[in-house]
């Protein structure tokens, strides 16, 4: 099983002069989760390379046994530091896809060409397309042949509004995920604030924050096998 994990490349929160990138837990436990399984992951970004760490996700309130593990393991950090470009990646060559959130994925994946043409491409051969907390961004501009968006009418999840304002930044995100899902026709829906919550529509495996990346993972290992 070979499943392709897809990171953002963008380090800047909006006009702000603080950094973001992707959230350490939403990769590290789906990416044990799945290794640990026996999964091939490999490992791509927009600009390839080392993709940026949100410096929040690295903080000691935010560590988890994965992201411990993380930090103790030279293997994955080499393996992380090494992204491919998307530009340079085929759906061909995997079974599923899974997009590891933070809040960069707002500002690149949401609109990149290589990422909405990918995503297109897992759909097009029934393959699993996988994202969480602010990932699910990715799907936003992904429409299908008939031009209707890929989300219309699906069961997704996404980081809340709510969870945005707790963090404070409902003001300097690009768009609202709830919202924006919601406005494109999904069947948005969502659990408590911060509590593991993963919906399955289709091909879609969606998942609401950090709590919920290992759920996302499990449920993609078991649609796989």
């Amino acid at each position: 099983m070979k499943v392709l994990f897809v990171l953002t490349s963008h380090d800047k929160l909006g006009d702000t002069d603080h950094k973001t990138g992707f959230w350490l837990e939403e990769f590290a436990a789906p990416y044990y989760f799945l290794k640990d399984a026996k999964v091939d992951i490999t490992l791509a970004s927009p600009k390839g390379g080392q993709p940026p760490l949100d410096p929040n996700s690295d903080s000691e309130d935010a560590q988890t046994d994965a992201t411990r593990r993380f930090k103790e393991d030279s293997e994955a950090q080499q393996h992380l530091a090494k992204t491919l470009k998307l530009s340079d990646v085929s759906a061909d060559d995997y079974d599923a896809v899974f997009y590891p959130g933070g809040h960069g994925p707002l500002w690149d994946l949401a609109n990149d060409q290589d990422s909405i043409a990918l995503i297109k491409s897992f759909i097009k051969q029934d393959k699993i397309v996988s994202a969480v907390c602010h990932a699910p961004a990715a799907l936003v501009n992904v429409n299908l042949d008939n031009n209707d968006p890929l989300v219309k009418g699906k069961k997704v999840t996404g980081f809340t509004n709510s969870e945005e304002a707790a963090v404070e930044l409902t003001d300097v995100v690009p768009f609202l995920l709830e919202d924006k899902l919601s406005e494109l026709g999904a069947n948005y829906t969502k659990g408590d604030d911060w509590s593991d919550y993963v919906v399955e529509d289709g091909l879609l495996i969606t998942g609401q924050n950090p709590a919920s990346s290992e759920g996302v993972a499990k449920r993609l290992l078991e649609r796989l096998k």
